[in-house]
Formats: structure tokens, sequence, C-alpha cells
């Protein structure tokens, strides 16, 4: 209900301030790049938001997927388009927070090469673990880390990524300390999972639910910052003990930097637009994710806080990428 609202009162702001000749805005058809393979959650968000802005603005929103380089190649190359519209980008905690905390040098920088349009959705990330493990809670897995300090594994989706750097703030929080195990994805960390041969790992709620209901792996808390509708009988990480703690990814539009304000209206008010739409909301549930429509100066603030966040962890655990 909170996202709900939150796209609501996006969109009655973005109609009231958007010019009237930015309703010429697009004339042809406008490219949305996406900085990683299809059939990920990027790729299929990108696709989601990019029919419903094309059925509202009466052009086709073309997905680019240009993946590599943990999304690098594809934000180098929106940050260099010509900033009229006709380029977009969906980005992720990955490329414009998590990114710049673990690398020393970008071909692009996530604040002043980019326009934020709006945040499309969020996701939080489940921690789970093998059954094995005799552990039903968060309390309890922090209790029984501290008695084997050093031990117990954990994946992630590859070094300085939004999972590793989630597992160190969490052992930072409860005060424990683990070995990290990093994997080309979280499927392949989820599949060592349940094999037994990691003791935990995150995934997204859609992804593990299968797995969780028929018991091969144990959900102990979600991180979100509510509980999700999908398996509401999964306590937050928060509530669990670790208050404050969230984990997730978010997915935004941007545009490159000096794209004209009229035309970041026009997409900020279609975007809310189509975030507010029932079956939008529908589909992006079955995804395990929420969508959250916001304003460009909220998507903002967004960055710059998880920027700081997530610099502030990896320089705590001395985490580089490689």
């Amino acid at each position: 209900m909170r996202a709900l609202m939150a796209i609501f009162t996006a969109f009655f702001a973005a109609a009231a301030t958007v010019p009237a000749h930015a309703q010429s805005y697009p004339s042809r058809p406008v490219r949305m790049i996406i900085p990683f393979p299809a059939g990920g959650g990027t790729d299929i968000f990108a696709r989601l938001i990019g029919r419903k802005l094309g059925e509202g603005m009466g052009q086709q929103f073309i997905a680019d997927n240009r993946a590599g380089a943990s999304g690098i190649i594809g934000c180098e190359l929106a940050a260099r388009a010509a900033p009229d519209g006709y380029t977009l980008l969906m980005a992720t905690t990955g490329t414009h927070t998590t990114n710049p905390a673990v690398y020393a040098k970008l071909p692009y920088d996530p604040v002043r090469d980019f326009a934020p349009v709006s945040l499309v959705a969020e996701s939080p990330f489940v921690l789970i673990v093998h059954p094995s493990l005799p552990v039903r809670s968060v309390k309890e897995l922090i209790a029984f880390a501290k008695t084997r300090p050093g031990e117990l594994t954990y994946g992630s989706s590859g070094v300085g990524s939004s999972s590793h750097l989630g597992f160190e703030l969490f052992n930072t929080m409860a005060g424990i300390k683990g070995i990290h195990v990093p994997y080309k994805g979280l499927p392949a960390a989820t599949a060592d999972t349940i094999a037994g041969n990691l003791v935990m790992s995150w995934d997204s709620i859609t992804a593990s639910g299968p797995h969780i209901r028929t018991g091969r792996i144990r959900a102990l808390g979600i991180g979100s910052a509510k509980r999700s509708a999908l398996m509401p009988e999964i306590p937050t990480i928060s509530e669990s003990g670790l208050k404050g703690f969230e984990l997730g990814s978010w997915y935004a539009l941007f545009g490159p930097a000096a794209t004209p304000r009229e035309i970041v209206g026009r997409l900020h008010g279609e975007v809310v637009k189509a975030l507010a739409a029932k079956d939008v909301r529908d589909q992006f549930a079955t995804l395990g994710a929420e969508a959250v429509g916001s304003t460009p100066d909220e998507l903002a603030t967004v960055v710059k806080r998880d920027i700081a966040k997530w610099a502030k962890v990896a320089r705590a655990a001395k985490v580089k990428a490689e």
C-alpha cells in the first residue's frame, strides 16, 4: 500500500508539472539500454515498463541489451548517448551504487552522468540456508555462527556484488564472520546451498520460493522493510534482530545527463502512470518485486544514500572488484 500511494502521489505531481510542449515527445522510437543479458530481472522489468510506455506515448521503446562487466558496458554507452530523450537506461542497485563502491575507476559517474527519471521496482533478497543447519531464525543463525567463527560459508553472485556486500553488512551488524564463496550468479549459489555445498546464500523470493516450499532450503529472513505478500510467513531480517537491515535490488529509469527537464517530466509522468496499472503491479508481484514510482529528486536521493551506504561497507570489509 505504501508503494502504491507513492506511485499515485508521484503521478499527480508529474501531471501538474509537465509543460505542454513536452507532449510532442517522443516523435520516433526510443532505445532503452539494458546493461544485463536478456531474461534476467533487469531485462524483464525494462521490457514490461517499456511496453507500457510505448502504449502510453505512441512510440516503440526498443530493448537494447548491452551486457558485460557488471553492467558497466551498458551504463557507459547510455552515459555517452545524446541527451535528447531517445536513449534511456534501466539501471540497478549494482550499476549505480555497489559498482562505485568496489571499482577503483568507472567510465561513468552514477550521479553526474545521468538524469534520474523514476524508481521502477524494488525486489528484496531472502536469506536461505541448507536445512541441515540447526537454526530456524536469524537470531539462532547468529548465535550458531558465533560458536564457529570463520567456518560458515556464504555464497554471492560475485566479489563486490550486492549479495556479497549484503553479507558483509550482515556480518558486521551481527558480529560474526564467515567464508565468502563467489559465484557467477545467485542461481549457482542457490543450487549449491540446496546441494549442501554452501551453508547459506541470498536469492530472490521468486527463485527461492519453490525450494523453500518443498523444504529443500530454509528461509530465515527477508531483506525488505516489511514482509512480502508472496510469503508473509518469512519475517524481515530487521524484525528478527538486526534492526534497520535492508537488502535487495532496485531498478530505475535514467536518461543521460542534460536530458531536458520537460522530457524527464514527461517520461516520469508516464512511468508512474504505468506503475499504477494493476496488470503491471500484478506482473511485478509475481516476480517478487513491488512497483515503486518516485520523483526524479527522490531517485537521486536514493542513489546518493546507497552509494554512501555501500562505500562504507566495502571500505570496512576491504572489498574490491576483481
